[in-house]
């Protein structure tokens, strides 16, 4: 593997600010390549590089996104759809109103299926390129009476790659997908001090009683964000060549099942 193997490749990597998304931007930069990343605003800490702010939940988010990559870049050889989350309130799915539902399939599913739409006929002109789809764990495991709205819509995302990768590989395009199980994020560290702040324990218990929740990690810990941009790397490498159409989890064994 050469340091700098994605010298002269265009790269856009959505949700790239912070978390998995912020490992994968480096990883990419660390690789010699071109990165774009999106936000809807920029951090107000720190500056970063070659950031497009848009609202990727939106038909004229996604838009400017495309227009503003393919004036910058002129065209994509990685695209990396990362941007995603949950914002439904827990209680099950009674909980959960239209509007719920369908802020999940904006945030998760339809920002690949637009951005996609929009970047990928010049793939198809150059017959090359590379999807990478980050999808989760819990596309097959949704936690209980939390986030059912955002796993259906991660399956969603599965799916979809699955068939693009059907449509694109004859044209010389591979499509994969990557599911993150827990990864120890900002975010997530800061939901571990939330629940021993609330249970007056310490951090240690209350990530444990978190891991013991999804079931266990048999590897005793959550994934870091470099390691989920680890595995980015190698399937948007030419040393992955010959994989195409598949899911990679990533989550330190806690799916039981093969």
């Amino acid at each position: 593997m050469s340091d700098q193997e994605f010298t002269g490749k265009r790269v856009v990597v959505t949700g790239g600010t912070r978390g998995i998304g912020e490992a994968i931007v480096r990883r990419f930069r660390r690789g010699g390549a071109t990165v774009l990343t999106t936000a809807r605003r920029a951090p107000d800490t720190v500056h970063v590089e070659g950031l497009v702010e848009a609202d990727l939940s939106t038909e004229d988010g996604a838009r400017s996104v495309v227009a503003d990559v393919l004036e910058r870049l002129g065209g994509v050889d990685v695209l990396v759809h990362n941007v995603g989350g949950s914002s439904a309130p827990g209680g099950g799915v009674l909980a959960l109103s239209d509007d719920d539902w369908k802020n999940a399939l904006d945030l998760n599913l339809m920002p690949a299926v637009r951005l996609d739409r929009g970047l990928l006929p010049g793939m198809i002109a150059r017959g090359s390129g590379v999807v990478i789809h980050v999808s989760s764990t819990q596309r097959a495991l949704p936690l209980h009476e939390s986030t059912l709205a955002y796993a259906a819509a991660k399956a969603a995302l599965t799916n979809y790659s699955k068939g693009l990768s059907k449509e694109l590989g004859p044209r010389g395009i591979r499509v994969v997908s990557v599911a993150p199980g827990y990864t120890e994020t900002e975010a997530a560290a800061a939901m571990v001090e939330r629940l021993a702040s609330q249970a007056g324990t310490d951090t240690a218990t209350a990530r444990q009683r978190l891991m013991d929740a999804l079931g266990g990690i048999p590897i005793g810990r959550p994934a870091s964000p470099d390691e989920v941009a680890e595995l980015v790397a190698f399937l948007a490498s030419d040393r992955a060549a010959s994989i195409h159409g598949s899911e990679y989890v990533i989550d330190g064994g806690t799916i039981p099942t093969v």
